[in-house]
């Protein structure tokens, strides 16, 4: 390699830093994206600027050991997921709230099939609690705004995560909503027990379209860009985002497999499993009663359609 060329994958990977600092930003609201690495994120921040005004949050995100020194691979082939028990979210499975066995806490997703790799509601709801307990942390440090009480959410899925060359070793996704005084979704990574690292936003988008995908969500369906053709497999990923109230289907296409997602009071969840590497991002449509398409994500803009 010359030395020009190994000062471009220097700049390449710098930025792919920079990037990952900015997506893991623990914010009520993304400012404008400062870096030319998420350029491509300007629309998407446009539309989010109608959200509620609010303290920033802390930056949780540290940055990856021996980022500068890993390179990213080469091109990857094309995915081709295995479909197993209970990896495809859909609306006519179980519909009625998974119970909560304690007295107070969060509430359960719409379907048994949100709670994915053995996970219980009990495990999951010991998690959130971690996760909020690791924000009041936060908030005594450094003057963050504080997520409320467990009670006030509802678990819309867990599963088990995958670690990468930036965020090592596997361990658990918890995510949960909440609707008032304003929305809140947080995605909390747990692992060994402990809650590691918290993503967190609010408000609605404004998004005009029918259905809206998470624009932090792409911590659960794709690894570190460090570990780009060389992902840990199998993978389990997810896709999350919420929906107007005339869509009454939404699919999610990953790799080779189409999973039908689960509606859960104006939020859309689906997942799967992956045994190959993908390069192209989740393909989501979305339906309304009559079966007309009313959103494909390969016509929206702000959707970024290729992996990093």
């Amino acid at each position: 390699m010359s030395d020009e060329q190994a000062r471009e994958r220097e700049r390449d990977i710098e930025e792919r830093v920079r990037e990952l600092l900015a997506e893991d930003a623990y914010t009520i609201r993304p400012s404008p994206a400062p870096y030319p690495a998420i350029r491509r994120r300007g629309v998407v921040e446009r539309r989010r600027r109608v959200a509620a005004a609010g303290a920033a949050l802390v930056t949780l995100a540290a940055l990856p050991v021996g980022a500068y020194a890993v390179g990213g691979g080469g091109g990857s082939g094309t995915g081709t997921p295995q479909s197993s028990v209970g990896t495809t979210l859909s609306p006519t499975q179980a519909a009625t709230p998974t119970p909560s066995a304690r007295p107070s806490g969060p509430a359960g997703p719409a379907t048994a099939g949100q709670l994915l790799d053995g996970i219980t509601f009990a495990q999951a709801a010991d998690g959130l609690d971690k996760c909020l307990a690791y924000n009041k942390a936060v908030v005594r440090h450094a003057g963050s705004t504080d997520l409320g009480a467990a009670d006030d959410y509802r678990i819309i899925l867990a599963m088990n995560s995958t670690g990468d060359s930036n965020a090592p070793g596997d361990g658990m996704y918890v995510v949960a909503v909440k609707e008032r005084p304003q929305r809140i979704r947080l995605i909390c990574t747990l692992r060994n027990g402990t809650a590691e690292g918290l993503n967190t936003s609010a408000g609605d988008d404004g998004a005009p379209g029918a259905v809206s995908a998470d624009i932090n969500g792409g911590k659960l369906y794709q690894q570190s860009f460090l570990d780009k053709g060389h992902w840990k497999l199998p993978f389990r990923w997810g896709v999350i985002g919420t929906v107007k109230s005339s869509v009454s289907k939404v699919t999610v296409s990953y790799g080779d497999a189409t999973s039908q997602a689960a509606l859960d009071h104006g939020w859309f969840v689906a997942s799967g499993l992956l045994n190959q590497q993908v390069t192209v991002a989740p393909h989501i449509k979305g339906y309304d009663a009559g079966g007309t398409l009313v959103y494909d994500s390969d016509q929206d803009e702000s959707y970024e359609k290729t992996l990093p």
